[in-house]
């Protein structure tokens, strides 16, 4: 009996996903296997729906870390083998569907959003599920399916277009790798998407924590002209033909950049090995976006776009969460008062001992007083997530809450960026 019970609690940690390590060619193929589905409903009810299935060439994620241990996200998609049952990869992520949920429109009518999703290649048919957390910070199932890779209608076609290194570290699967879609340049302008790529992949190069761990980078850029140059602006009647039919206005907030054409954004994105999609739309107007392992936008050539930059590649790469509270948004009571928010850098105090409580100096109060001898001080300050009451955030000034931070990212985003950059490249 009691060798039964100790072979049952191998198995259990085995199969758990939490600290197993998974040989990635046991599993996969070096490409990438992209699921599209339709993800629809209203602010009470989610479905989702199949809409095809794709083989791309290249892998470009690492293949050590292949289970995801942050438990960030809205969602998360999981892989398993279908014979033995185990967990070989995952992923949290986040999308535009999520937050139009919690915005009034959702009240009053459905809605559907193109998403997908992406993992390496299986060599066997495995098991692909998609979870939504739930209001225990717990997940639930809302799609399963079972994956043949030899079945004959998973697409292979692409769009081609050039790619070219903006900066090299080393191999993708052992580096950070960020591609740059341009949005809005046109065929005579593509001489300026590389200058401004160039130059937005060096404002990440050159800001802590990114630059201490520059030799984990890669930037690769793409040739893929609009048929018009800028972007759509709905509240001012201009719209552009563009490539991946980006837009001012979402949601009814005018600064909100973001695109719902993400079929065209993949299709694009696979032509290059990548970690994180960024999106740099040529315009001079002030806005941008940043969705968890979604994409991230920003505009070329405002005043403030190298932080707006840096501010929704937080969001992209690490789910930093927004801590201002004063601007207006779209989204109604996105956060509750009773669950810990996922994001690491915002807290309600549920659960604050899984935060950054344990960084903060002994001396310091908590809740921390926004006052002048707090500065640069880790603490906990009220006022985060969209809300002056009941949320907290852990400096007075960071650029997750204003572009002017003298310090850019405070001590606990960076903890947390650096722990994301050290998964993808160790």
């Amino acid at each position: 009996m009691k060798t039964f019970i100790i072979s049952v609690i191998l198995l259990l940690a085995l199969t758990s996903g939490k600290a197993q390590t998974v040989n990635f060619t046991d599993y996969f193929e070096n490409r990438t296997m992209r699921v599209d589905y339709i993800h629809a409903g209203n602010n009470a009810i989610q479905n989702i729906y199949l809409e095809q299935i794709k083989d791309e060439p290249i892998w470009g994620g690492s293949k050590k870390n292949l289970i995801d241990p942050f438990n960030y996200g809205i969602y998360k998609v999981s892989v398993f083998d279908s014979i033995s049952g185990l967990l070989i990869y995952s992923r949290g992520y986040c999308s535009l569907f999520q937050e139009w949920q919690a915005t009034p429109e959702a009240k009053k009518v459905n809605r559907s959003f193109y998403e997908t999703v992406v993992f390496p290649y299986p060599k066997k048919t495995v098991k692909m599920e998609i979870c939504v957390r739930n209001k225990k910070n717990g997940f639930d199932p809302v799609f399963t399916m079972f994956i043949n890779p030899a079945d004959y209608f998973i697409k292979e076609e692409m769009v081609k277009v050039n790619c070219f290194k903006l900066y090299n570290s080393g191999d993708p699967d052992k580096c950070l790798d960020v591609v740059i879609i341009p949005e809005g340049y046109t065929k005579e302008e593509m001489e300026k998407f590389k200058t401004d790529a160039k130059k937005f992949a060096g404002y990440i190069l050159e800001t802590e924590p990114f630059k201490e761990y520059s030799g984990r980078f890669n930037f690769w850029g793409l040739e893929a002209p609009s048929e018009e140059s800028g972007t759509d602006i709905p509240g001012e009647n201009i719209w552009k033909n563009t490539v991946v039919s980006s837009n001012f206005y979402t949601f009814d907030s005018e600064r909100y950049l973001t695109t719902q054409d993400i079929k065209s954004v993949r299709d694009l994105a696979a032509n290059a090995p990548y970690d994180q999609i960024y999106i740099l739309v040529n315009t001079d107007k002030y806005g941008g976006g940043g969705i968890y392992n979604h994409y991230n936008l920003c505009v070329s050539d405002n005043l403030y776009s190298k932080e707006v930059f840096l501010h929704e590649f937080g969001h992209g790469l690490c789910g930093l969460g927004d801590e201002y509270y004063t601007s207006d948004v779209s989204v109604e009571d996105y956060y509750s008062a009773d669950v810990e928010p996922w994001e690491p850098n915002i807290t309600n105090m549920v659960n604050f001992e899984k935060k950054w409580k344990a960084m903060i100096k002994k001396d310091v109060p908590v809740p921390t007083p926004a006052e002048e001898k707090y500065e640069g001080t880790i603490g906990a300050f009220e006022g985060a997530g969209y809300c002056a009451k009941g949320m907290y955030r852990p400096y007075l000034d960071c650029i997750m809450i204003s572009l002017g931070a003298k310090e850019g990212f405070c001590p606990v985003c960076r903890k947390a960026l650096v722990e994301m950059i050290k998964f993808y490249t160790e």
